[in-house]
């Protein structure tokens, strides 16, 4: 199944909080969304989620329009928005089972499906506490559960990790991780990217509501080589190798980095090994010479400015 946006806006008065936004997620496929606080990342997924109408544009269920039809969303869509459950004088068994019988579940599959969704979240537990007594990261998981109730295609997710304790955010992304295998999309908005890059495959970025990036981890970073960083390990004097190198073209921001010598490398791969024939030719010994390796915050600090609307 595929969920596919195209050229979709958000207006609010005088302001374009999402700009022909394009992109598609895929079933089994977890997917990053990635901005500065007031990108439309939120908005995004509310509207994908048949929350919120859009201005303009559309969003498909393998060609089958949810803005016309938004019980399709409901229907194979689940949301788990960035607030968490606020009925304190509910349990945990008793809320799930509220949306349990809100989709209308017969009782005798009802009570095995909020039974295996309190076990899948790791909630049996503590299906009889109150929501007012429990963590943030349980509350999370309250919430997991109650967007898995009809068994969506895909999952929205708005800022899941947002407070969390580290332990808590490693089983979160553990219990992603199964849902990603059992062949559900899930479309993740998060600032903690490092974590992003261990468990998505594809990766969204946008800022003031247009979208700067969207493809593979791998993609993006390998593809982003207008600022990769060159580091070299000269033998001899590192001095006497900065004074050399600073005056080569495409070398930026050069410093010395113990015994490294680190600079910004405006070129292709292939001025890259002109760069180094050059070095070499000059007789100067080198032990090392690569690139540092990209990761996703590198690519998100050096394509975004932290600009909001």
């Amino acid at each position: 199944m595929i969920l596919s946006v195209k050229n979709l806006c958000k207006n609010f008065a005088d302001t374009q909080a999402v700009k022909r936004l394009n992109f598609q997620l895929s079933g089994g496929d977890i997917t990053g969304f990635v901005g500065p606080n007031g990108a439309g990342k939120t908005t995004t997924l509310r509207m994908m989620a048949s929350i919120e109408e859009p201005s303009s544009g559309s969003i498909e269920l393998d060609g089958h329009s949810i803005i016309s039809n938004p019980e399709l969303a409901r229907e194979k869509i689940g949301f788990v928005p960035d607030t968490l459950p606020t009925q304190d004088d509910m349990t945990v068994f008793e809320y799930i089972d509220f949306f349990a019988r809100a989709y209308a579940i017969k009782p005798a599959r009802r009570r095995v499906l909020v039974h295996d969704l309190m076990e899948f979240t790791n909630l049996l537990g503590i299906r009889e506490k109150l929501l007012s007594a429990l963590s943030k990261g349980m509350k999370q998981r309250v919430s997991i559960a109650r967007s898995l109730i009809h068994d969506p295609a895909f999952i929205l997710m708005d800022e899941p990790a947002a407070g969390l304790d580290p332990r808590a955010r490693i089983e979160l992304r553990e219990l992603l991780r199964v849902l990603s295998r059992q062949g559900k999309g899930i479309l993740i908005s998060s600032h903690i990217l490092s974590e992003l890059s261990e468990i998505c495959s594809s990766t969204l970025i946008i800022e003031q509501g247009a979208m700067l990036k969207f493809g593979s981890i791998e993609e993006i970073t390998e593809n982003d080589v207008s600022h990769r960083r060159l580091i070299i390990r000269p033998l001899g004097s590192l001095e006497e190798f900065s004074n050399f190198m600073i005056l080569l073209p495409g070398v930026e921001n050069l410093v010395v980095n113990g015994k490294f010598v680190e600079f910004d490398f405006a070129g292709s791969d292939d001025d890259a090994f002109i760069l180094l024939k050059e070095i070499v030719s000059s007789d100067r010994k080198i032990t090392e010479f690569r690139f540092r390796q990209q990761n996703l915050e590198s690519v998100f600090m050096n394509i975004t400015k932290g600009e909001v609307q």
